[in-house]
């Protein structure tokens, strides 16, 4: 790895402030077993909408009586894996099509944008209501929705970069020496579109996050008794005078979670920005 472009980044505020947000939400995630003070899903009604500090709950509890510090560290799971995997199969999805469209052109590029186009008329969140709303709610199918609402974002991205590089003096040599289409895609026009990639992927981890909350809060993405975020905040609603900590302490790990991963994402952009610049 190279060792200028490490200290780069430790100088970029974005980076540093972005990357110890996100570490600190992975921490959280995977230790939560052992961060935890109670059962995430352990009810004790007698013990129901206590306020931060009280009874031995850091942050109170919800309206069945469970931890929601607890709740809020194993939501924190359910949030990483949905934008993780979402965004990793959106990935495999638009970057192979943009890969293909950019490369061959003609009618395989009409067909593949025109495809795109269609699916970007849409509005991102109803599609992705859309899709739930017919595979059903549960964590699998709020991946698979947001997967097949975001991949067009990668497919138009690596489209734009692959026709700027093709017709690079290297990629002509590759043809030249008898690479094979596959072979030249691969190794010699993939690796150079991964910094775009790379940068437009953390950002819309993001905004992954938010959907996922977005459809558990309307009641169609995670399901009790699972913790979601999104589900928390919509249940604190109904609670917002006798306990707004319901709502507070998960919107508030929304938004620093999303503040993390855009702050991380732009602080990518400008250090690969950079990077072409001096080339």
């Amino acid at each position: 790895m190279n060792v200028n472009l490490l200290r780069t980044a430790a100088k970029s505020k974005a980076v540093l402030i972005g990357g110890i947000i996100v570490l600190a939400v992975v921490v959280a995630a995977i230790l939560a077993p052992l961060l935890s003070t109670h059962d995430p899903y352990e009810m004790n009604v007698r013990e129901r909408l206590l306020d931060p500090l009280e009874g031995g709950h850091l942050l109170g509890t919800d309206q069945f009586g469970r931890d929601l510090y607890t709740r809020i560290l194993y939501g924190a799971r359910v949030s990483l894996e949905v934008g993780i995997v979402s965004v990793s199969l959106a990935l495999v999805i638009g970057v192979t099509l943009g890969l293909i469209s950019g490369y061959y052109g003609g009618w395989i590029d009409t067909v593949i944008m025109r495809f795109v186009d269609i699916v970007l008329s849409f509005p991102v969140l109803l599609l992705a209501i859309a899709f739930v709303a017919a595979l059903g709610p549960g964590i699998e199918n709020v991946i698979i929705a947001l997967a097949l609402v975001y991949w067009t974002s990668y497919a138009r991205l690596v489209r734009a970069t692959v026709l700027s590089i093709k017709e690079e003096e290297y990629v002509q040599a590759a043809r030249t020496i008898g690479s094979s289409d596959f072979r030249i895609i691969v190794y010699n026009i993939l690796p150079n579109c991964l910094a775009p990639i790379i940068v437009v992927a953390t950002l819309g981890l993001g905004q992954a996050i938010v959907a996922e909350a977005t459809l558990s809060f309307l009641g169609l993405g995670i399901q009790p008794p699972e913790s979601s975020w999104g589900w928390t905040l919509a249940f604190g609603m109904k609670f917002l005078q006798d306990a707004p900590h319901l709502s507070i302490y998960p919107g508030v790990a929304i938004m620093l979670t999303v503040l993390g991963f855009n702050l991380l994402g732009d602080g990518i952009r400008d250090l690969t920005d950079t990077k072409l610049k001096r080339k």
